[in-house]
């Protein structure tokens, strides 16, 4: 059985196909396909709340491309997720009514939302429930900040700050300073709070760090790594350290957005997971289809 996700971002677009294993009334799932196309819808969304022409054409034929493989892979079930661009494109109804006639149905859905589908790809089953959580998910478009003490959610917020947004100077000093007054009302009070951070610049930012390892990262070892990406240019990050060309200029901001997390927070580290909507996606699909 497969099942496969899409994850229509800010920054880019993927398909991830799974199998899904089913033994000893346990369901798991392992990733078959990752298909990843860097669109940048955010680039028209956050400046123009539009998506252009030639954007909303190609992510139409992105919709029927991903259609014909999940058919070749004989896809049992799907789920498609647009997150921040398309919230605020205003024609983003438009986009989903044309796509649904490639063949793939789109939600447009909120960030708390959003939120809720990642962490459930990975607290549900791995978290300390004696641990305070501080989980944090950068975006294209937006931040989703969720705080867990006793295996609960205590407190979760989606900030309209993203890396498209930085690199497109959409992030009003207003909206740090929200950011930073919400997080530090929220982890007061708690001692020993552990960050996980998941989105690919963190992924990358976690194997850059720790040489591919996924070791949790301290305030000062993110801050040197940031200190150091920052000291090269954008042609440079991409033709010297080997970074694709659109992951080189977001992951500075990137860097910069989970620093100022981790710093107004008093996170002890921050550990990479490596699981992000598309996984989240999957999880969904396995609990509503093996209800029992």
């Amino acid at each position: 059985m497969r099942y496969a996700a899409i994850d229509i971002g800010s920054n880019a677009i993927r398909l991830l196909i799974a199998d899904v294993i089913e033994k000893n009334d346990t369901i798991t799932y392992t990733k078959n396909t990752l298909l990843r196309v860097p669109l940048r819808l955010g680039d028209d969304a956050f400046i123009d709340k539009h998506i252009s022409e030639g954007k909303f054409q190609d992510l139409v034929k992105t919709m029927g491309a991903f259609r014909n493989l999940m058919d070749v892979y004989k896809v049992s079930d799907y789920m498609a997720c647009a997150t921040s661009a398309m919230r605020e494109a205003d024609n983003g109804d438009e986009v989903v009514a044309v796509c649904k006639e490639s063949g793939v149905d789109i939600q447009i859905i909120d960030g708390r939302t959003e939120a809720q589908i990642v962490y459930t790809a990975y607290f549900e089953n791995k978290i300390d429930r004696n641990k305070v959580y501080l989980y944090v998910d950068v975006g294209g478009g937006s931040t989703e900040i969720s705080l867990f003490a006793k295996g609960h959610v205590v407190a979760s917020r989606s900030f309209n700050l993203g890396t498209i947004r930085v690199l497109d100077n959409q992030d009003a000093p207003e909206l740090w300073d929200e950011m930073k007054r919400w997080v530090k009302e929220i982890t007061q009070g708690y001692k020993d709070i552990y960050g996980i951070g998941t989105g690919g610049n963190m992924n990358k930012l976690s194997r850059l760090a720790n040489d591919k390892g996924d070791k949790p990262m301290t305030y000062a070892k993110l801050k040197a790594l940031y200190n150091y990406l920052n000291s090269f240019s954008l042609r440079d990050r991409i033709h010297e350290l080997g970074l694709r060309s659109d992951r080189a200029d977001v992951i500075v901001p990137a860097a910069e957005i989970f620093l100022t997390i981790m710093k107004v927070g008093h996170l002890k580290n921050m550990v990479a997971p490596r699981v992000g909507l598309a996984d989240g996606i999957i999880q969904t699909l396995i609990d509503k289809n093996f209800q029992k």
